[in-house]
């Protein structure tokens, strides 16, 4: 980190011979991991701050002006808006898909069909399909029972939406229809596993869609083929 680099942003011939120009003198004041929008994966980066000047024979001499924070690629060199910092990392979009189908996964057996041991061993499974390779029924026995506790009133059941959309709304952007809709049908697949859904089942189903931006025709649309056979 630190330090400053010019680039030449235009150059004018004066007259004389001597050259005149602006240019931009950068300073790096921060790092970090991005996606790079330029190279299409993950990279490092150098936010850094600009400031524009007047150059005479490259004599820095009137300011003018900064220029806007950017974000420069190590490996490319590019550089892009801080909103890049937007679009997670391939390993964070990882991590948030993982945790996104555990906060699914509970909220189907909270619904309903805990007792079940069909259910339990579907959502079990799913969850160490998405990553969670250690996942173990006890763990999640555990937690739903936590879950239960705090959530014997109507006020909590509308507090669980709430923690349902902030473990998904943060994903959502980031995928396309398609890969929303496979983690609803994760969840109806998990619902079905001992039979018909029940009516709080499709309650939270419907939560599930709303977290993750899909159309109510859409939501029926999934429960409805998830149980269809293939």
């Amino acid at each position: 980190m630190g330090g400053a680099r010019y680039s030449r942003d235009r150059q004018r011939q004066s007259p004389g011979g001597r050259l005149a120009g602006v240019r931009t003198s950068w300073h790096t004041v921060d790092d970090g991991d991005f996606f790079c929008p330029g190279c299409g994966g993950d990279r490092s980066y150098r936010r850094r701050t600009g400031r524009r000047r007047f150059v005479l024979l490259g004599v820095p001499l009137l300011s003018r002006g900064h220029v806007a924070p950017v974000l420069e690629c190590a490996a490319c060199h590019g550089h892009f808006g801080t909103e890049a910092l937007d679009h997670p990392t391939t390993n964070r979009l990882s991590v948030l898909l993982r945790d996104a189908v555990y906060a699914i996964a509970l909220t189907v057996l909270t619904a309903g069909g805990c007792e079940n041991r069909a259910t339990r061993e579907a959502a079990v499974q799913t969850v160490r399909d998405a990553g969670y390779t250690n996942c173990t029924e006890d763990q999640l026995l555990t937690l739903l029972a936590a879950l239960t506790a705090e959530r014997d009133t109507a006020a909590d059941s509308v507090s669980a939406e709430i923690e349902l959309h902030e473990a998904l709304a943060p994903l959502a952007p980031h995928l396309a229809s398609a890969g929303r809709e496979s983690l609803l049908l994760h969840g109806a697949r998990i619902a079905l596993a001992d039979g018909p859904y029940c009516t709080q089942e499709r309650e939270a189903l419907a939560a599930v869609g709303r977290s993750l931006q899909l159309a109510d025709a859409d939501v029926d649309r999934l429960l409805t083929q998830a149980r269809t056979p293939h």
